[in-house]
């Protein structure tokens, strides 16, 4: 089961790709990544030995910057924005 209503992802949606309807914009999807990721790593935080969760956040991981590349080579200006908000890089 997921954690994220459909509200929520709306709200994602909204907030980065520009409408609740824009479901493709590679910036929601990062953004919809990123929040999985968030809440899959507070999830191994107290579950350290759950392994089968480890590799769904690995994979989300690649897939996520998979897309970061995409936006990279794209939309430079976009791709700058985009990590400021989300705090992903360092």
């Amino acid at each position: 089961m997921s954690h994220l209503t459909l509200e929520r992802k709306a709200t994602i949606f909204s907030t980065y790709g520009g409408s609740a309807k824009n479901t493709g914009s590679i910036e929601g999807q990062i953004a919809m990544i990123t929040e999985r990721i968030n809440h899959i790593s507070m999830h191994l935080k107290t579950n350290k030995k759950d392994f089968s969760s480890q590799r769904g956040l690995m994979i989300m991981v690649g897939q996520r910057k998979r897309l970061l590349t995409y936006l990279s080579k794209h939309d430079l200006t976009g791709y700058r924005a985009l990590i400021e908000k989300l705090g992903i890089r360092k």
